[in-house]
């Protein structure tokens, strides 16, 4: 399953760089290049046409690394890195042989394409130390500074290296080993080799060890590297020709003429990286603090701070405590064999009826009394987003291959407070369906709109969207959630992601007969389906939801890198 697992504070800069750009990576995953070869349906002229690349980049790793090896001070370091040309060097005699043994023939005259030239060029100006941002470029004097330059070159050569690795051992994981007859296993196999996995350990090895006396300035240089580094791969791996028909991405897959996308979210902890109650809660908090301090009696603040806080503290143990129960008396059934959709919209009318007591409890404490229209929408226009999210909202919308619309389902209490926070980026306005808060003026009167309550209502605004698109032309449906309240619509949608696979969403959705898939697994079954001559559209109620950890994949899936 794609994913990343903590890295401790301690590990080395080459370690710590790859986590913080391991967005980068899961894209490359979802290119359509990487998706037809983990298939096995990879047209071959595509395929060779990619590998006919290698000797330039193996070139230009060549006289990199001849570089970095003056540069070094150390003569274990020199060593090291000879040791690294050497073996390019050998990869670049044999590499003839090599494709032979994959089963392939190189063809006999290849260009530099413009994607490799831009990789190329950057890494030899990096090694010659023309390296942007750099003070006293062209001044390369002392030990120190030799160094420094050995660094920069191998930040620019170690991305490429752990890309190629992680993306050869995702790909050996979803190939079945006693149905593959994926015609680039060799290949791939190389690259998932001890071998090649200690190469670019070497590699990361001494740019952890050369980065040891670096400053913090050049520290930030070898960071920017790396970074640019990863993105012309991820360029190069992008631009790859594909002459075949491809599953992803979505909006680049549709004649516009016709073709509707319509992209559902629900909005607590899978748009925003907080919860919404909460930060309902600190407004009425702080809203009651002010009052204690102005000493007034407001017609709306009627309890203490001290008061409210420890309302909203017994409002959310009871919550948690009730919901967990609800889980629970849901589970107590025997676990299905089969998808049962059915069972599960029984099972979720116990979960509709505790969420509406909930609500009802809230409404009738009167934490929501007296809240500020202004002080929500501030909060609102603050608040923290998952990262990546907005990118992939606004690319659906700013979309040319097809029309595209973005809806937000959500429970959240205050549509005001959803509305604001998308309103605080390039956003247009967004369709958000969800209850509200009723003011007296500018005030809130402690009541709830309830619009937004249990999967049911969810699923019924889901299925009203659609019939108000009626039928003119192709429709894609995508659902994102991660809650139990978005089961059904991730169901009913084309494709269901769940981001942020809880272990608590999966027990419940296996109880019904619901199969978790990782998304990059998906679209290689999907793809190959494709090239089987099967059908290459989505469609809901197939009983799967596919997984992914980051708004990052989902971007790279609907939008391409």
């Amino acid at each position: 399953m794609v994913g990343f697992q903590a890295v401790p504070d301690d590990g080395g800069i080459a370690r710590r760089l790859w986590v913080k750009f391991k967005n980068e990576s899961l894209c490359a995953l979802y290119t359509p290049f990487v998706v037809c070869l983990a298939s096995g349906t990879l047209d071959s002229i595509s395929f060779l046409h990619c590998i006919s690349q290698d000797v330039y980049f193996l070139q230009a790793f060549a006289h990199a690394y001849e570089l970095a090896e003056d540069y070094a001070d150390d003569d274990e370091d020199k060593e090291a890195i000879r040791g690294m040309r050497k073996r390019v060097l050998r990869k670049l005699k044999d590499q003839d042989d090599l494709v032979r043994e994959w089963g392939f023939e190189l063809p006999k005259a290849s260009t530099c394409d413009s994607a490799t030239a831009r990789y190329t060029d950057f890494l030899l100006a990096t090694a010659a130390g023309k390296v942007e941002g750099e003070k006293g470029r062209g001044k390369i004097v002392t030990p120190f500074e030799k160094t420094r330059l050995a660094a920069y070159t191998l930040s620019a050569i170690a991305p490429c290296m752990r890309l190629y690795s992680f993306l050869s051992k995702e790909i050996k994981a979803v190939l079945v080993p006693e149905e593959s007859n994926n015609i680039y296993e060799r290949w791939i196999d190389c690259l998932c080799s001890e071998s090649f996995e200690a190469n670019a350990s070497r590699i990361e090895d001494l740019l952890d060890k050369l980065s040891v006396t670096l400053t913090g300035e050049e520290l930030d240089v070898v960071e920017k590297l790396y970074h640019q580094a990863m993105k012309l791969e991820l360029e190069f791996i992008s631009a790859q020709p594909i002459t075949q028909s491809t599953i992803t991405p979505i909006t680049q897959l549709q004649e516009p003429a016709g073709c509707n996308l319509t992209l559902f979210c629900d909005f607590d902890m899978t748009c925003s990286a907080v919860d919404s109650s909460a930060l309902l809660a600190d407004v009425a908090i702080i809203a009651a603090a002010k009052s204690d301090l102005d000493d007034c009696e407001s017609p709306y603040v009627h309890i203490s701070a001290a008061d409210l806080r420890a309302t909203w503290s017994n409002l959310s143990s009871k919550y948690i405590e009730e919901y967990e129960q609800c889980i629970e008396s849901i589970m107590s059934s025997e676990t299905v064999g089969k998808f049962d959709y059915e069972g599960l919209c029984k099972a979720l009318v116990q979960l509709s009826d505790f969420e509406s007591r909930a609500n009802d409890m809230v409404v009738h404490s009167g934490v929501l009394r007296g809240l500020s229209q202004e002080d929500i929408k501030r909060v609102g226009e603050h608040l923290i987003f998952q990262n990546g999210c907005k990118n992939v909202l606004q690319g659906v919308l700013g979309s040319e291959n097809m029309h595209a619309d973005v809806h937000i389902l959500s429970y959240c209490w205050s549509g005001d407070l959803i509305r604001s926070s998308f309103s605080s980026g390039a956003l247009p306005v967004l369709n958000v369906h969800s209850n509200e808060l009723p003011y007296e003026g500018s005030v809130t009167t402690g009541d709830i709109i309830k619009k937004m309550e249990s999967p049911m209502d969810k699923l019924q605004a889901f299925n009203d969207i659609l019939k108000s698109h009626g039928n003119n032309g192709k429709h894609t449906t995508v659902y994102v959630g991660g809650s139990v309240g978005d089961f059904l619509c991730l169901l009913s949608a084309d494709v269901g992601i769940v981001i942020g696979l809880s272990a608590g969403l999966k027990r419940l959705g296996v109880q019904f007969g619901i199969s978790f898939v990782p998304l990059f697994s998906g679209l290689v079954t999907k793809q190959r389906e494709l090239a089987e001559g099967g059908c290459s559209g989505w469609r809901g109620m197939s009983g799967i939801l596919y997984t992914v950890s980051s708004w990052a994949e989902i971007h790279a899936f609907v939008l391409g890198l």
